[in-house]
């Protein structure tokens, strides 16, 4: 099938310069100051211009050259059918803990798509490996100055990254490193710790291997690997112990603490899955270098705890907790089990504060994947209406925001806010990642 010229415009944003220009969907973008566009890459670099000349493919085939004075990296307001205006690029790795081959069968097709693309990585944050980046990627990241890049590293031993991947490559690829240190591009990084494969010595190997490529790398989060019910003919791998937990944060908290004087930053940080392991408070706000790894659960906890001290303070006061004692409010919320002591935690406080308030926190199980899989963003809408069923939920339930995929109502096993409302029959609203919004959504609008 013959691959069509340029982008497809799905959308033009009012008021936009597209709209001006009558730019309008379904049309194409062919070129920008006479330069194929390859990807959402070149785009955004070619639109950095104040003066762009924009050629455009109409429906009826007629072409439109469009010469436009703008700001400095003002966009042309347009949404692409594509956003990465290209295809995806699936992953070559076979990684011994990858979660995508844990998952069971008959799930949605897209939630088995293995992602190595770099281009996400400036656009979503994700994490690559580098084994699936071209020298010709490598040279526009360099060209086009973007970053920061987020890079899977697991460990830098070259021979048993190459086993961990399960690609005689991976070791080669970290030589790419190298280049975007040279070329002062920032990167963050990650570790994911397999018991027995990559701990250890070898972490400390490999953190130790890492300061080098300071400041240009900014962060090193290492997170325990997960594991899932469904590993049946995978790589064998352990669960860490409570006390395997414990030597991993000495490890990283002596890191810290020699790296801190010199660099002013703390460098290598635990997700808070080990704090909570090892059964060990968690970190003050400024140990985590101004949370440059939220999205891989990195200070979640944390931020969580210090915004909502924050939202009890302002809300002590704008809804008079004196009054409380006349009212009644009985709501519940949903949480996984290794967060659930900290969010119990948070809702005993609003109690206290606020008399005639009951904010019933339900832990879940999660018995899809397997109860060793405990954090919140894994769980389904199965296993929140099977163990909720029968519940005195109260006047609504909240569900944390994390269980949804981005900018739509649906859970990983492609039950909807809808089918848990309906199966539970209460009224079901979503609690945003903040402290603040969770502590205005448990008092609710009184």
């Amino acid at each position: 099938m013959k691959k069509e010229r340029g982008h497809l415009i799905r959308s033009v944003r009012p008021g936009s310069i597209a709209q001006e220009m009558q730019i309008e969907p379904g049309d194409r973008l062919l070129s920008v100051n006479q330069e194929t566009v390859e990807d959402i890459f070149d785009y955004q670099y070619l639109m950095q211009e104040e003066y762009v000349e924009v050629l455009i493919q109409k429906p009826s085939g007629e072409e439109w050259e469009l010469q436009i004075d703008k700001d400095y990296e003002e966009d042309l307001g347009v949404e692409f059918e594509n956003g990465l205006m290209d295809e995806y690029r699936s992953c070559s790795n076979k990684c011994i803990f990858c979660f995508i081959d844990q998952m069971p069968k008959g799930m949605r097709e897209t939630l088995y798509f293995k992602d190595d693309d770099s281009r996400l990585s400036f656009l979503q944050g994700n994490y690559v490996t580098l084994t699936n980046m071209s020298r010709h990627d490598v040279e526009r990241i360099i060209r086009y100055r973007l970053s920061p890049i987020n890079i899977s590293f697991q460990t830098t031993d070259p021979a048993l990254r190459c086993m961990m991947l399960h690609n005689r490559f991976a070791g080669e690829a970290l030589k790419k490193v190298d280049l975007f240190y040279q070329a002062g591009i920032e990167m963050n990084g990650q570790i994911v710790l397999c018991k027995g494969i990559n701990d250890g010595k070898n972490l400390e190997r490999t953190i130790r291997d890492l300061t080098a490529y300071l400041p240009h790398l900014r962060s090193v989060s290492v997170v325990p690997v997960g594991l899932s019910k469904y590993r049946e003919g995978l790589y064998p791998l352990e669960p860490f112990t409570r006390a395997d937990a414990r030597e991993v944060l000495d490890q990283i908290h002596r890191f810290q603490d020699e790296l801190y004087p010199k660099w002013g930053v703390h460098f290598v940080h635990a997700s808070d899955e080990w704090y909570l392991l090892a059964d060990r408070e968690l970190p003050k706000e400024e140990t985590y270098d101004g949370y440059l790894q939220l999205e891989n659960g990195v200070g979640m906890l944390r931020l969580l705890l210090d915004e909502f001290e924050d939202a009890l303070r302002r809300l002590q006061n704008e809804k008079a907790p004196e009054r409380w004692g006349r009212k009644k409010r009985v709501v519940s919320a949903v949480t996984g089990q290794i967060s659930y002591p900290y969010i119990r935690r948070m809702a005993d406080r609003l109690e206290r504060e606020f008399p005639g308030l009951t904010a019933q926190i339900w832990p879940v199980r999660n018995e899809f994947f397997g109860e060793s899989i405990t954090v919140t963003g894994l769980l389904t809408g199965q296993d929140i209406v099977a163990q909720l069923a029968g519940k005195q939920l109260g006047e609504e339930l909240l569900l944390p925001q994390n269980l949804l995929r981005s900018g739509e109502q649906v859970l990983l096993d492609d039950y909807t806010v809808q089918d848990i409302q309906k199966a539970l029959q209460v009224p079901v609203n979503i609690v945003k990642s903040s402290g603040y919004d969770f502590a205005e959504r448990i008092l609710g609008s009184f």
